[in-house]
């Protein structure tokens, strides 16, 4: 069942990825994450709300308990490094195609395996292990087809935005296993409507004071902001992703470095998006990489099963 779930948050994240591929060209990076903070808090406040000062949400999939000090301090730093994840990886978006951005990312599962590997002693089978392979393949091929582009790795300061995003997700996807995980397992059991619920609201204060200290008093110097219907989309499918995610996350057996692989598949949907609506070139020979990568997936779930 959990990885049911997380393929569903993976469809989900390709298209988050292009509705914010697309609120993100020409457009004001600093606005855009703040107004997706915005909506993704406006969310989830009604859960808070009616969990706090009603019963209709007792007993049900959207009830978020109240929880002190003690475990929102966790969910601040959780905020913290999602949010600079997230300021890395919409400046990247903005200026390199999307067909690249997508499996570049596929490199946060490799990171969060090896910390799955050594934190919480998780192992893989010859299946898994094959799909892990098969990602990283892909990976170094991808490498080669942005050369064509004149996308060099080594040389292109968004291609380091991009890997600081991916680093600093990957240490997200680690820390969500620690506070999901029960403490029989080692980690804090917490709520997953607590984590997703309050993590968004800080997110929302942080981005607030970012955006009222580095853009909006300059905002006549700097690039202007444009309303776009993609940006209210980015919120939905994202917190519609994140709630499979800590969904599948909180059911026994998963496995941290199987679910944020398997989410990487989002690269799929978004080379479609980067393909057909924006003309993106070089095509064919990413085709292959993104091959490999589907194959990779099919090779976890079959892993899983077993």
């Amino acid at each position: 069942m959990w990885l049911i779930l997380t393929f569903l948050s993976a469809a989900l994240l390709g298209c988050y990825d292009s509705c914010k591929k697309t609120a993100l060209r020409d457009n004001a990076v600093i606005p855009v994450l703040f107004l997706n903070t915005v909506v993704c808090s406006l969310i989830f406040l009604p859960f808070i709300i009616l969990s706090g000062c009603t019963h209709i949400l007792d007993g049900n999939m959207f009830f978020v308990p109240q929880v002190g000090w003690d475990v929102h301090k966790y969910i601040i730093l959780k905020s913290i490094i999602v949010l600079s994840s997230w300021v890395f990886g919409y400046f990247a978006m903005k200026h390199l195609p999307l067909t690249i951005v997508g499996p570049v990312n596929a490199t946060r599962p490799v990171l969060v395996l090896v910390g799955a590997m050594l934190v919480y002693g998780e192992r893989l089978n010859a299946w898994q292990a094959a799909g892990v392979i098969l990602a990283i393949v892909s990976l170094a091929m991808l490498k080669r087809s942005g050369r064509k582009e004149g996308i060099d790795f080594q040389h292109n300061r968004w291609i380091y935005f991009l890997l600081a995003a991916a680093i600093l997700g990957a240490a997200s996807g680690l820390y969500d296993k620690f506070l999901m995980a029960g403490k029989a397992s080692g980690g804090l059991g917490l709520d997953r409507m607590v984590v997703q619920s309050w993590y968004n609201l800080y997110q929302m204060l942080f981005m607030g004071a970012a955006f009222t200290l580095l853009w909006w008093h300059g905002r006549n110097h700097e690039t202007r902001f444009r309303w776009k219907w993609a940006v209210l989309f980015i919120s939905v499918f994202l917190s519609a992703a994140d709630f499979l995610y800590y969904y599948a996350l909180s059911l026994p057996g998963a496995m941290v470095s199987i679910i944020s692989m398997v989410r990487r598949g989002s690269v799929i949907v978004s080379f479609l998006f980067g393909a057909f609506l924006f003309h993106e070139s070089n095509l064919k020979s990413k085709m292959l990489d993104l091959t490999l990568v589907l194959l990779g997936m099919i090779f976890l779930y079959i892993g899983s099963r077993g």
